[in-house]
């Protein structure tokens, strides 16, 4: 078991740069099989999430090549076998190659997918889209089955603007015969990305980034070269650090767009920035102003960058509340901001925090990923030594994270026990 140890109180100054994102990686390598040649994908997050992509890949006897930030995947000796629960569990994400396989081979088999325990995380909606498209679905136990003799375009509205559904639709439907429109898709710029491929191969997607897309379905997609955007939520993460502990920290190579809503909270708390073309400069200022905020899908404030900033509000002067809407268990880290010494009580989906209140060092535990993204936040302000436990959590999402912290004056270090 891995260990993460941090000495915090420490000022961070120097350059961060963020990697690809995590969520457009974790869709596109499962995307690349429907290709009938050849995908190369650059910009390519070194974490554990993208391994256990290149092992379901390997399993379905797809050649995978690895150099540097890039992976190439030829899927010409590809085997539609069922994917076994010992490769789906591993990540949540795993759910793209069912609707990958279902429109390369009109037929996918695997067992639910795993990830972090957030809330419930239903594929209802995936599933529902791929019957709109002509497919059975077939549930044994914690096993899916979804074949059709033909996918035919459909028109698909999604009850509520889910990203994994908007993209596994997409994937199913790129291949299928006709036109199919989702409408209510979600915007998520990762949506985009993945839209970006596919079309990059041949599809004929439009209106990705709005709430209506078009899918015009072909026979064949080919060769292509793509590159990951930056990660908005590994950006985000940065950013808020560097308004706890910034003098200053400089967050480089990010599309400032897609964390505008951070960006405008931090500017109301009162936090120090410089906004660049694809930077930003932040640091710490002498105090924050309390504030209120309710996570919402993109373009809101992101799910994902609640449980860090929820650190941040542990410092700002007054009463402060956030309203989570998306997971119903993203509070879980509260416990052990507690334990660090904030003042923070949950009701009805709602924290609020008091504050400030200065932090101790203590041993705590990132229950999920963006739980351990804010265990680390916090751990970095907090005087003397914190230990997280579960750090494979954040080492999901977040690529050398122990190095790219160091660099900046960070104390911080993993260690097996």
């Amino acid at each position: 078991m891995k260990i993460m140890e941090i000495c915090g109180a420490k000022e961070l100054t120097g350059t961060i740069r963020i990697s690809g994102a995590k969520n457009a990686t974790v869709a596109l390598i499962p995307a690349a099989i429907l290709t009938d040649e050849e995908a190369t994908i650059c910009n390519i997050p070194e974490i554990t999430d993208t391994e256990a992509l290149c092992d379901i890949l390997e399993a379905l006897n797809v050649d995978v090549k690895r150099a540097s930030e890039s992976i190439i995947i030829n899927p010409e000796n590809m085997q539609n076998i069922e994917i076994e629960e010992k490769f789906s569990k591993k990540l949540r994400a795993s759910y793209y190659f069912m609707g990958a396989l279902l429109g390369k081979y009109k037929k996918a088999s695997m067992y639910f997918p795993g990830g972090c325990s957030i809330g419930a995380r239903p594929i209802d909606l995936h599933l529902k889209g791929f019957e709109a498209l002509g497919a059975k679905v077939t549930n044994e136990g914690n096993k899916y089955i979804v074949e059709a003799e033909d996918l035919k375009g459909a028109n698909i509205y999604l009850d509520f603007a889910s990203v994994g559904a908007t993209i596994n639709i997409m994937l199913a439907a790129v291949r299928a015969r006709g036109t199919t429109v989702i409408d209510n898709a979600a915007k998520e710029p990762e949506i985009v990305n993945v839209a970006t491929f596919l079309n990059n191969m041949g599809a004929k997607i439009t209106g990705a980034g709005t709430s209506t897309i078009k899918i015009v379905g072909v026979d064949h997609l080919g060769k292509c070269f793509h590159e990951v955007i930056p990660d908005r939520i590994e950006a985000g993460t940065y950013i808020i650090i560097g308004a706890l502990c910034g003098k200053p920290l400089k967050v480089d190579n990010i599309i400032p767009e897609h964390v505008d809503a951070l960006l405008s909270k931090l500017d109301e708390i009162g936090v120090d920035m410089e906004i660049g073309a694809d930077y930003v400069v932040v640091s710490k200022p002498e105090k924050y102003k309390a504030t209120s905020l309710k996570t919402a899908v993109y373009p809101g404030f992101a799910t994902d960058l609640q449980q860090p900033f929820t650190v941040l509000l542990t410092q700002s002067n007054g009463k402060s509340k956030v309203t989570e809407t998306i997971w119903e268990n993203r509070f879980m880290h509260i416990p052990y901001l507690n334990s660090l010494g904030a003042d923070i009580s949950v009701k009805n989906q709602t924290a609020t925090i008091m504050g400030p209140h200065k932090l101790v060092g203590t041993e705590v535990v990132a229950t999920d990923l963006r739980a351990g993204a804010a265990m680390v936040a916090a751990a970095l302000l907090a005087e003397g030594k914190t230990t997280i436990t579960n750090v494979e959590h954040i080492l999901r999402g977040y690529e050398h994270i122990v190095e790219k912290l160091t660099e900046v004056g960070a104390k911080i270090e993993i260690k097996e026990i």
